[in-house]
């Protein structure tokens, strides 16, 4: 399973001119795993949308959730993400985000921050970063 971070959907979801295409098409050429999200993935999409009253998009964020497993934050989870920001230094949605994705097995943490890289030891990958041609997202 292959947890996706806040801002892979917003691109996906908003149509970013230049980062949509790249997370469709990642996540079709992993399309046989399941891919996950959390409550803080729809907390963190959500907010623009009801923030500037944009009720079409909160919608649409709301029909690409359902297409994803939702994982629960659970006492656990907020367990490892204290520990995780206390040792990294990571900010507390990044934290929350690689604690899920741990709590509950995940092969993978996609996402576009590779300040998480460290902290993950090998689970967060970066989904723009430079790879050899005909590589992709979780693949060594």
């Amino acid at each position: 399973m292959i947890y996706l971070d806040s801002r892979l959907l917003v691109y996906r979801v908003e149509e970013h001119p230049e980062r949509a295409d790249p997370v469709r098409q990642a996540i079709a050429a992993d399309a046989d795993q399941p891919f996950a999200i959390s409550p803080l993935v729809r907390m963190e999409c959500l907010v623009r949308p009801l923030r500037d009253g944009d009720l079409a998009l909160a919608k649409r964020f709301g029909t690409a959730f359902e297409r994803f497993v939702s994982l629960p934050l659970d006492d656990e989870a907020f367990g490892l993400a204290t520990a995780l920001r206390a040792r990294f230094s990571l900010k507390t949605p990044d934290a929350l985000h690689l604690a899920c994705a741990q709590r509950h097995g995940c092969t993978a943490l996609w996402t576009n921050d590779a300040r998480l890289s460290r902290a993950a030891h090998g689970l967060a990958i970066d989904v723009f970063a430079k790879r050899p041609a005909g590589s992709r997202p979780g693949t060594a």
